[in-house]
């Protein structure tokens, strides 16, 4: 397409300067097609050249016959044929003059359609890439709804699109506008329609809980008919450009609370189409008493799902274990989770709740129900330093078995090991045991030895590891200041004087 400036240097040089179509449309930069259509356009009959001849002509008519008993006949089978006719031109160009000659569908036309206040809604997710979440990478999923009437868009994001979270853009959606529309339009995703054979449909059993809860109907549109939601997917597309392109964000709350945001401010302030002299949140608050009332209580949208306790009182639920009461152990429970918590539950019991993480391979338990073990199984807690000894010093465990077959009290070195790696390293530990096990001396004090001479020829100091008992840990010691020592020291020396 040319600009008006071009239009106009394109006439100035074929009537003032004579150039001819082929020149102008060079020095233009544009196609010479381009030139003739504006020289046309102003009255000129431009000279057309003759077209050279074409190897494909002679092949014109079976194209064209071809196609017009088999409108979708791929241009490589037709390339195939006319080779097998004696055609010895390139498979690109042949692709081309198919192009030219193949039926093309006429132009749809489409009704604008055109809603009552607080008569429809549509809805759909829309995918914003894979972003890292502590050790975890999750996709970035946006739930948007708009008013069909008002344009009004509720937008929240999400990890993930599983039915919980779809349900919970329902429902916050519902809080949003104070209301709900009594039609609310869906293509033919997964959480909407489970199965559809022509005007058949079976719908998702918690999508029809949830309209039965607010009393509105669940519609899908016709298949590859987009446009019947051409609403929510324009909004969609406006999320995309004005609101999430180039945008900072810390975590998903920091991005929900921008989107609420830009939702009641730009996205509210922008012209309503039906009504240019009124801004979208201005016919909103026409709409608004339009929509269906809530219900007193909204719509109970949390993911359940059965775990099992193996022999170590925690559960596993979407990536994280979780702690539970270890009289638990062994059984199936019940974890009831929403976007903030992980609740355990056995029947009717609450046993634990829990914040949410959407990290992965997280540990998040309660003191409680670890020190409840430890006080249940008084061997518990020597466990937990075996498989701490043996994670970081793997010669730990031949060490260990050796100093059990000399009848050695377990419990005491796996403590004093524990707490010489606390004072080192666990370099420093396997070499300490390494030594000691190759001098037969199986016990922690050569361990110790072997770990100070390794560390003297590195010039590290010796590991100092203060014995702390239990009843005083966790307390508090205000410091002192030092000057009261100096004040000490230097009237020491008057009295010596």
């Amino acid at each position: 397409m040319l600009s008006k400036e071009q239009e106009a240097d394109a006439l100035r040089l074929h009537y003032a300067e004579k150039w001819p179509i082929g020149t102008i449309a060079r020095q233009l930069g544009v196609h010479h097609t381009s030139v003739q259509r504006v020289l046309r356009q102003g009255g000129v009959e431009a000279n057309v050249v003759n077209p050279r001849a074409s190897i494909t002509d002679s092949y014109k008519p079976l194209i064209v016959e071809q196609l017009e008993k088999y409108p979708k006949l791929r241009a490589s089978r037709l390339y195939e044929m006319a080779k097998e006719r004696g055609y010895r031109g390139g498979a690109d160009h042949f692709r081309k003059v198919v192009a030219r000659f193949r039926p093309r569908r006429p132009a749809e036309a489409y009704q604008r359609l055109r809603t009552l206040p607080g008569e429809q809604g549509q809805v759909d997710w829309a995918h914003f890439g894979k972003h890292p979440v502590g050790a975890a990478t999750r996709v970035l999923w946006a739930f948007v709804m708009v008013l069909s009437y008002s344009r009004q868009v509720y937008l929240r994001f999400f990890w993930g699109s599983a039915m919980p979270q779809f349900l919970r853009g329902h429902v916050d959606a519902f809080e949003s506008f104070g209301g709900a529309p009594r039609v609310l339009l869906y293509d033919n995703l997964k959480s909407a329609v489970i199965e559809r054979r022509g005007d058949a449909i079976r719908f998702n059993d918690r999508l029809l809980e949830l309209s039965s809860h607010y009393h509105f109907e669940v519609r899908p549109v016709a298949p590859a008919r987009g446009n019947e939601k051409g609403r929510v997917e324009r909004a969609i597309r406006y999320v995309r450009d004005n609101f999430f392109e180039a945008r900072p964000w810390r975590d998903i709350e920091h991005l929900n609370q921008q989107a609420a945001e830009w939702t009641t401010t730009t996205a509210g302030a922008r012209k309503c189409p039906e009504d240019q002299t009124k801004s979208v949140a201005e016919v909103f608050v026409e709409e608004k008493p339009s929509l269906l009332r809530l219900p007193n209580d909204p719509f109970a949208c949390d993911e359940r799902l059965e775990v099992h306790v193996g022999k170590t009182p925690y559960v596993r639920f979407d990536l994280n274990d979780y702690s539970v009461p270890s009289e638990h152990v062994q059984r199936t429970l019940v974890a009831v989770s929403d976007l903030e918590t992980v609740r355990i539950v056995d029947g009717q019991t609450l046993l634990a709740t829990h914040a949410r993480s959407w990290s992965r391979g997280e540990q998040i338990e309660e003191a409680r129900h670890i020190e409840g073990l430890a006080a249940r199984k008084a061997r518990a807690r020597r466990h937990r330093g075996f498989d701490r000894l043996a994670k970081a010093a793997p010669s730990s465990r031949e060490f260990l078995r050796r100093a059990a077959e000399r009848g050695s009290n377990l419990g005491s070195i796996t403590a004093r090991l524990c707490a010489l790696l606390d004072a080192t390293d666990a370099e420093s530990l396997e070499i300490g045991l390494l030594g000691a096990m190759a001098h037969d001396r199986i016990h922690v004090g050569a361990v110790r030895q072997v770990v100070d001479e390794h560390r003297s020829k590195q010039g590290k100091p010796p590991p100092v590891g203060p014995h702390i008992a239990v009843e005083h840990r966790g307390r508090v010691v205000q410091p002192h200041a030092l000057s009261n020592y100096d004040t000490l020291s230097e009237e020491a020396k008057n009295d010596h004087h």
